[in-house]
């Protein structure tokens, strides 16, 4: 085997590796947000007497009909999120963002693991994943171009907005919520990112010949 031929055989192989991560990254992104739009409207649905304006998503964990599916699916979107980023994290090598796409993760696991019922944990884990998956998307939009970076900064900068407002109208200042109410307000934090999750891991389940731009390792 010759010089040449050596080093375009190996150059294939890191690049056959970096889409492989980039096509894992992308079905974990997709199932992710795909499962857990879905749940989220179909315990709405069965939830006897659910308000979707007044109560909180996680109010859908603690009722009966819905509280095992909702709970589930919550911990299954912390997973992917976690396995997701982590294929991502090997085409770009960025710490700073795995640890965000980790923080994110682990905030959607604990509020699973810890329903509105448990008190204090919950609050703390949602808060996390509520901040955490708008920040990623945010942090994603450094590593992107074009179309995709500006949805990426779209959707998150909104999620954030929201977060403030629920925050203001959480502390006692309920007209922050406005006429969508609490629920509303939540939703507008939480279905941005899950439809960008959904376009971004597209881009990356349907774009093979474009890589994800990278750097060294480490920074």
């Amino acid at each position: 085997m010759t010089r040449s031929t050596a080093y375009s055989q190996a150059a294939g192989e890191i690049h056959g590796t970096a889409l492989d991560n980039r096509k894992r990254a992308g079905a974990f992104f997709v199932a992710l947000a795909a499962q857990f739009i879905t749940v989220i409207m179909l315990a709405a649905a069965m939830a006897p007497g659910y308000d979707f304006g007044g109560a909180a998503i996680s109010d859908l964990g603690v009722i009966a009909e819905t509280a095992l599916v909702f709970n589930i699916s919550l911990t299954i979107a912390g997973l992917f999120n976690l396995l997701g980023g982590f294929y991502f994290y090997r085409t770009h090598g960025k710490r700073w963002l795995f640890a965000i796409f980790a923080l994110a993760g682990i905030g959607a696991i604990g509020a699973g693991v810890f329903p509105l019922d448990t008190g204090g944990l919950h609050s703390l884990f949602a808060l996390l994943a509520f901040v955490f998956f708008n920040v990623q998307a945010l942090g994603t939009a450094t590593r992107l171009s074009g179309v995709m970076r500006a949805i990426s900064i779209l959707a998150g900068g909104i999620g954030l907005v929201f977060v403030v407002l629920m925050a203001v109208g959480d502390a006692g200042n309920t007209a922050a919520f406005g006429p969508i109410g609490h629920g509303g307000t939540e939703r507008m934090i939480v279905y941005p990112v899950m439809l960008w999750l959904v376009a971004f891991g597209g881009s990356l389940l349907g774009s093979p010949d474009r890589p994800v731009a990278t750097a060294h390792r480490g920074e």
